[in-house]
């Protein structure tokens, strides 16, 4: 019998390419084919570039925990490059015409909105959350976009004529420099979009570094901004942990900082920028609670406490990871359970599945001693989500949903953010003393009411300590044309991210204060302060 092999590669990129092998035997013939794991690669003056590094990340799916890509610790040398790129475009950019910057970020919405479900794909691979979760993060950085597409008025001044005789006085908004954003791994598109396209419209550059564990969506939206027609190092893109972090903090060059993430790095990044003299907004760790009132519509509010608990299996800043339930509600714990247990767990790929996995084996072993403490502590557990498993995904780092009753602000399981599908549920007797509960809790990201009632509603908003406020809203994140405005512990910094506030963080104030006198005259000299009467 005739028998021969051929062999030969498809490699469209160095770093990621398959190898095969035909065995031909006869008619027919047999394919063995070795994957060999893609390297991602580095963003730097409009090109993506293999990085040089003998130091790498691997990056595993959460469904599987098998090793899809290798992330690279960025040499100094090229960060340096990414920085020094980003500086020397500054030069050019920072003079471009406001409606230019606004053509890009038009043709930018559109290609974003045509690549939506390519995005999504990427980050339910290299996250783990649902297609349909990884969609919405996609279109909420969008909206972020889309509002950058009003940056001639965004950046209008203000003036005012004939202050005095012959004087006039006008502001205007001129960009800061160079900026640098720090992104989490639980939205690996929405918050880089929070950060780049603000920072490039305003006139400044950019240096990103995205999540080590899921840079794929980010890397996916240089390749669009490119074909958007930014210019190259208008946005450059590093890898890496804590020297990469500490780089953007020490660098002279960075005058401002983005980040979002856990308390620990946040404060951390704020201190250490701020100490160089850096603008820096750090948005960190929450413990949102949920109010219900008796009066409260039962089956919706029940329904969107279990979307806003378990939804993104918890891995959510503005997750609602606490209930209070005020008077006779706490009579709904079995109806809360039976309708929680019926979620799917599983990849979320799947478009039947409404719970993915947590990021990491470490995430998980720290929610599950979190939900152990609870018990220790003498919380009970109404519904335990910790022994899952989904059939084909043996090896994934899934938990069920779960909820903790009978919890008390003392506990381990309530000081913490868990960051998980857990549900931490409190009692209290009147609404007054369920904001003392959430007053007294260090954080202040957002807080929800669930109620009928205006006059209940209206109290809670006034008199609870947060930045934002949901009234039968379970997840209150402000629309791009707000800001997302988190507070006490739950922030620090002076201007939050996208919305009016962002403008100002991009940007700083010059005031024109000019005299053109109509007819010229001789005046006396003087040296008192000049006053304007």
């Amino acid at each position: 019998m005739d028998c021969r092999e051929i062999s030969f590669s498809e490699c469209a990129d160095i770093d990621n390419f398959i190898s095969c092998t035909l065995h031909f035997t006869g008619n027919s013939f047999k394919l063995n084919s070795t994957f060999v794991i893609p390297n991602t690669k580095l963003f730097i003056n409009g090109k993506f570039v293999s990085s040089q590094t003998e130091e790498w990340i691997d990056l595993h799916n959460p469904s599987t925990n098998e090793v899809i890509n290798r992330v690279p610790k960025s040499t100094k040398t090229e960060m340096e490059d990414a920085v020094s790129s980003a500086k020397e475009t500054y030069k050019s950019w920072c003079k471009t015409s406001p409606l230019h910057r606004q053509k890009i970020m038009f043709k930018y919405q559109n290609i974003i909105k045509n690549n939506l479900e390519k995005l999504a794909k990427t980050i339910t691979e290299e996250q783990g959350k649902t297609l349909s979760d990884a969609e919405g993060d996609v279109f909420r950085g969008l909206q972020v976009v889309e509002y950058c597409c009003n940056i001639p008025s965004l950046l209008m001044g203000e003036t005012l004529s004939n202050v005095t005789k012959d004087m006039d006085i006008h502001s205007y908004r001129v960009p800061i420099g160079v900026t640098a954003g720090i992104a989490p791994f639980n939205f690996p598109a929405m918050i880089p979009l929070w950060m780049f396209p603000v920072a490039a419209v305003c006139g400044n550059t950019c240096v990103i570094k995205p999540s080590e564990k899921d840079p794929g969506a980010c890397m996916m939206l240089m390749e669009m901004f490119n074909e958007a027609g930014a210019p190259p190092g208008l946005v450059n893109v590093i890898h890496g942990t804590n020297d990469a972090v500490n780089f953007i903090c020490d660098h002279p060059d960075i005058k401002a900082i983005s980040f979002v993430g856990s308390d620990i790095a946040g404060k951390h990044v704020y201190e250490r920028g701020c100490k160089n003299g850096k603008r820096v907004q750090s948005n960190m760790g929450a413990k949102n609670h949920g109010v219900v009132l008796p009066d409260a519509n039962k089956v919706r509010s029940i329904n969107q406490i279990i979307g806003a608990a378990f939804g993104a299996a918890g891995q959510r800043c503005m997750a609602l990871s606490t209930l209070i339930l005020v008077g006779e509600t706490k009579n709904w714990l079995s109806e809360l359970k039976e309708k929680s247990q019926k979620l799917k767990i599983g990849y979320g790929g799947d478009p039947n599945v409404d719970v993915g996995p947590v990021i990491s084996p470490q995430a998980k072993q720290r929610i599950l001693k979190l939900i152990q403490s609870g018990i220790d502590e003498g919380a009970s557990i109404l519904l335990d989500g910790r022994n899952i498993t989904v059939p084909g995904y043996e090896d994934g780092n899934f938990i069920g949903p779960t909820i903790l009753i009978n919890v008390q602000p003392h506990m381990q399981c309530y000081k913490e953010e868990i960051f998980g599908p857990v549900l931490i549920c409190l009692t209290a007797d009147t609404l007054d003393e369920a904001i003392t509960i959430i007053n007294a809790n260090p954080y202040g990201n957002g807080t929800a009411l669930f109620t009928t009632n205006g006059a209940y509603a209206r109290k809670f908003t006034n008199e609870v300590d947060c930045g934002q406020i949901g009234i039968n809203v379970p997840i209150p994140v402000p629309l791009s044309i707000f800001s997302f405005t988190g507070s006490r512990g739950s922030f620090q910094g002076d201007l939050h991210f996208y919305g009016k506030q962002a403008i100002c963080f991009y940007t700083e104030t010059k005031t024109v204060t000019q005299l053109w006198n109509e007819i010229d005259t001789e005046e006396e000299n003087t040296t008192s302060m000049p006053t304007i009467r």
